[in-house]
């Protein structure tokens, strides 16, 4: 997929809900096991790229320093799903102190009533965090109106051609 296609489907009205909006990304990445791995966790969008935060001594570190490719999905609950899927290579940056994409990423995770709390709590215990920055070179969306899954519209494909 080239980035003209990336950027297409990430400009899609959906996609930009999904990636702007109050869902969690759940990142997908390779263990240093060999296992895959995947976290739910609070993100930004920068308009070209997504940016987690964690704590520099995290497993997804050490992994990601081995194997940088990693998959993405942004979804919703309900019906019909809307269902974005990502992948790219993650860049690691280490940042003393506290990013403030970390606190503004927080309420995707943490109870507005707590945001105050869990504020003070991370920067009384963290001096420094890792960014974690991927560029899509992939990316589909699935919102069941418009888009389907390739297995499910050529089933859909498939019986109407039957029908037919």
């Amino acid at each position: 997929m080239n980035a003209d296609q990336v950027e297409a489907v990430l400009a899609r009205p959906i996609a930009q809900e999904l990636l702007t909006g109050p869902h969690l990304v759940r990142f997908a990445y390779t263990g240093l096991d060999g296992a895959p791995r995947v976290v739910p966790i609070g993100f930004l969008w920068n308009g070209t790229q997504v940016d987690i935060w964690t704590v520099p001594g995290s497993a997804k570190v050490r992994a990601l320093a081995a194997d940088p490719r990693v998959a993405l999905t942004i979804d919703t609950a309900g019906m019909p799903p809307r269902v974005l899927l990502l992948r790219g290579t993650a860049e690691l940056t280490t940042i003393e102190g506290i990013p403030d994409g970390y606190v503004e990423a927080a309420p995707k995770a943490v109870p507005a009533d707590q945001l105050e709390q869990w504020e003070a709590g991370v920067r009384a215990l963290y001096d420094s965090m890792v960014q974690i920055r991927v560029t899509p070179t992939w990316a589909t969306l699935h919102d069941f109106e418009t888009t389907l899954p390739r297995a499910v519209q050529d089933l859909l494909d498939a019986k109407a051609a039957a029908q037919a």
